[in-house]
């Protein structure tokens, strides 16, 4: 404990990690304020709750707001979604590929493609999203409705560019990710709320039940933190080169390839996929009057169901071996390595050093995306067992996998001010390693 409140001394002393922890802090208030700010013409009151499929993935990101009908309805998704178009069509167009590596100049030019998207795709789910959650029931009366959706695309878009701008300024000028950081902060705060609420539930009478979750809890987020920092170390060799009269390189480095290199990307595609079944079982149920759709649209708007978690499971695997596809090239990365005289003992540089990589990368993408689906169906397992559906969502799937990540994320950054300022780290075993550690290669 004393160690502790040394620490947080120790933080707080830093004149310039005090004033980004207060920025932080003072931006992501603002966020949750804007949360309850409801869209002008609706009452929210009369608005039907809905948690299930991507709505309730929607409203766990935002926080709640997606279905409070608030100005932040939307929050970053559309954003997100921009940005992981635009990284696919870097593999797919060579002019968004030129793009990436012309640096600075090139990524200015991504950045701006991706806001024009986020717009396109914010009105877009806008317009959706009026037509799908606000009944004409919960409009205020006197209100015209072809006025209040117009109004309602104008507000939500603006909501989804004022969050965009919040996760920049918080980059900036605070503290971790700032994207991540919004995302994070509205899974946390419905975090107190779900963990009430089971207490609630299970009373005086199963408090020992109650305590058994909390500790599935605990050993659950350490196996998320121990998948997140999992890595594959291949060592890398450089050459020796005499330079001006001195000798440099001659070290042996490595190169870490991570165990889960898609991230939470794999379990956000399959529950995007999945939501797919029941829209159109439910549209050919209705005007086609078919049981079969019918029953494929509520089997599949079931969670807990075996036939969405087989389907879950099985795309979250395959989308893992997408897109480290994607993401990773062992061929550029031989090549650098080659340009800079490095090479894998044992191993020629060039292409043999490429397949290597590439046969590393399909061994422990496997594993990775077997616990990764585990991972994902878990909260469906948990909630079976009689815990609230609520509660069970923080036992797994992309709520943890997020919040895991953006915590050692920021806890790294935090270690490195005060390494900075030569003050002892946060851990005393070693240094905390997030995806953004300046000591290894982000893939």
């Amino acid at each position: 404990m004393k160690k502790f409140v040394e620490t947080l001394k120790n933080i707080f002393s830093i004149e310039d990690l005090r004033v980004r922890i207060y920025n932080t802090l003072g931006f992501l208030l603002i966020f949750r304020l804007g949360s309850y700010i409801v869209l002008p013409g609706v009452d929210a009151t009369k608005l039907a709750a809905d948690n299930g499929g991507i709505f309730g993935l929607l409203n766990t990101f935002s926080g709640g707001a997606f279905n409070n009908a608030s100005i932040l309805a939307l929050g970053i998704m559309p954003y997100i979604s921009a940005s992981i178009i635009v990284q696919l069509l870097t593999v797919a167009f060579p002019y968004f590929s030129k793009l990436q590596k012309e640096g600075e100049s090139g990524r200015k030019k991504i950045n701006q493609w991706t806001r024009v998207l986020t717009i396109v795709i914010a009105i877009g789910q806008s317009l959706g999203y009026v037509a799908a959650t606000i009944p004409a029931e919960a409009i205020i009366p006197g209100f015209d409705r072809s006025l209040m959706t117009f109004s309602s695309v104008v507000i939500l878009t603006s909501g989804t560019m004022f969050c965009m701008w919040l996760g920049e300024k918080i980059t900036d000028r605070g503290i971790g990710n700032g994207i991540s950081m919004l995302i994070m902060i509205g899974i946390i705060s419905r975090f107190p709320a779900a963990i009430i609420f089971e207490a609630g539930e299970r009373g005086d009478n199963q408090i020992l039940l109650f305590v058994i979750e909390l500790v599935a809890l605990f050993f659950i987020i350490m196996g998320v933190v121990l998948l997140t920092q999992a890595t594959r170390r291949i060592p890398v060799q450089y050459a020796k080169q005499v330079v001006s009269g001195k000798v440099l390189g001659g070290q042996r480095q490595y190169l870490p390839i991570k165990l889960n290199t898609a991230g939470v990307m794999p379990i956000i595609f399959a529950q995007s996929i999945l939501f797919i079944p029941p829209m159109l079982g439910r549209y050919i149920a209705d005007k086609y009057q078919s049981d079969f759709a019918a029953t494929i649209s509520s089997t599949f708007s079931d969670p807990t169901s075996w036939q969405y978690n087989l389907t879950s499971a099985i795309l979250i695997i395959a989308f893992t071996f997408f897109y480290t596809a994607i993401t990773v090239n062992p061929v550029q990365i031989a090549d650098d390595m080659k340009r800079n005289n490095g090479f894998i003992p044992s191993v020629k540089p060039g292409e043999e050093t490429a397949e290597y990589i590439d046969e590393v990368i399909s061994r422990i993408s496997l594993p990775g995306a077997l616990f990764l689906a585990s991972l994902a169906i878990l909260p469906a397992f948990v909630a079976l067992m009689g815990v609230s559906k609520d509660f069970s969502l923080f036992f797994g799937g992309t709520s943890l996998l997020i919040m895991v990540g953006v915590v050692l994320d920021t806890l790294q950054q935090v270690e490195s001010y005060l390494l900075l300022k030569k003050y002892d780290g946060l851990m005393s075993s070693g240094r905390v390693r997030g995806r953004a550690d300046s000591g290894e290669v982000e893939l």
